[in-house]
């Protein structure tokens, strides 16, 4: 029996490019032993991760998520909780692609990613769960708080479609001088910090917003997050670990940063003015307080690595 393959996509991402290679994608998995169906997208809330419950239920072999990160984590989102987890595919046709980076997948070549769930190559990759009294969701790049990570969502999505990662980069601008710290209480395996920060970030791969230096060390498969909190709120200060960041990830020895590895992680404000939503990657996922789990080689990905990173082949 054929194995059968579901391609997931975004029909507006990518500055609506994704489309027009749809026909090539289709025929690079069909040569590469799948019966290979597609699925566009519908404004409906939810309509990737639905649809990606749907196909894994029915047993299809593999899953391919064709879009932005926020694509990518509706995918994931379908499949995580299910017992009967397909294999994953990665086609990025985003803004910032975070998570394709992180594999190696070719982000410039649509079909060339395609090309690279032809060639067996599978990653077991972590996967993070996010949940609270209302909530239980999953993410697989990034979860974070505080006031500038909260960027990303206030992007509108047309201006990421028109203007790409500049959109994210004016924003940033914008709120730099609103990041002002709030007040948490974190607990971390084996500590804790309860004071003032201006974000946290639970990292799963090396690539945030693009850049690969804020998580210098962070593995795909070790079954932790990276945890990274930013005690300061100053603006100059932000800049100036911004800059350490960039220039080979220094920030990490920096006394205003914590940074561990940790599999369990919960947050909590204590400043109750305003709510503090959290960030999964890149969209909005709840707010605080809430509690994170790793859940260690939950799904099998495809990659593109080199083959000295650290990687397993599986059948």
């Amino acid at each position: 029996m054929r194995k059968r393959a579901r391609v997931i996509y975004n029909p507006t991402s990518g500055r609506e490019t994704l489309k027009s290679k749809l026909v090539d994608i289709l025929d690079v998995l069909e040569r590469g032993g799948y019966e290979t169906s597609a699925y566009a997208t519908t404004p409906q809330e939810n309509s990737a991760r639905d649809e990606a419950t749907r196909v894994a239920r029915e047993g299809f072999d593999l899953v391919v998520a064709a879009g932005g990160d926020g694509t990518i984590n509706q995918v994931i989102n379908g499949i995580a909780p299910l017992d009967h987890r397909p294999k994953l595919g990665i086609i990025p046709a985003g803004t910032t692609n975070d998570f394709a980076r992180a594999l190696g997948i070719p982000r410039d070549d649509l079909v060339e990613a395609a090309r690279v769930m032809t060639k067996g190559q599978l990653l077991p990759m972590d996967v993070g769960k996010a949940s609270n009294d209302e909530m239980t969701q999953y993410f697989i790049n990034i979860a974070a708080g505080g006031r500038l990570t909260e960027l990303t969502y206030d992007v509108p999505s047309d201006l990421k479609t028109v203007f790409g990662y500049i959109a994210y980069l004016v924003k940033a601008v914008e709120m730099l001088p609103q990041a002002r710290p709030i007040d948490m209480k974190v607990t971390y395996d084996g500590g804790h910090y309860e004071g003032k920060a201006s974000m946290f970030f639970l990292a799963m791969t090396n690539s945030v917003g693009g850049f690969e230096q804020a998580v210098p060390n962070a593995s795909l498969n070790d079954g932790n997050f990276t945890m990274i909190i930013v005690k300061t709120g100053n603006m100059m200060e932000i800049l100036q670990l911004l800059t350490k960041a960039l220039n080979g990830g220094r920030h990490v020895n920096d006394s205003r940063i914590i940074y561990k590895k940790t599999r369990n992680f919960t947050v909590a404000q204590t400043d109750t003015k305003r709510p503090m939503p959290i960030n999964l990657d890149g969209e909005y996922g709840g707010s605080a307080p809430m509690q994170f789990e790793n859940l260690k080689e939950h799904l099998s990905i495809f990659s593109n690595l080199p083959k000295q990173q650290p990687q397993q082949l599986l059948e």
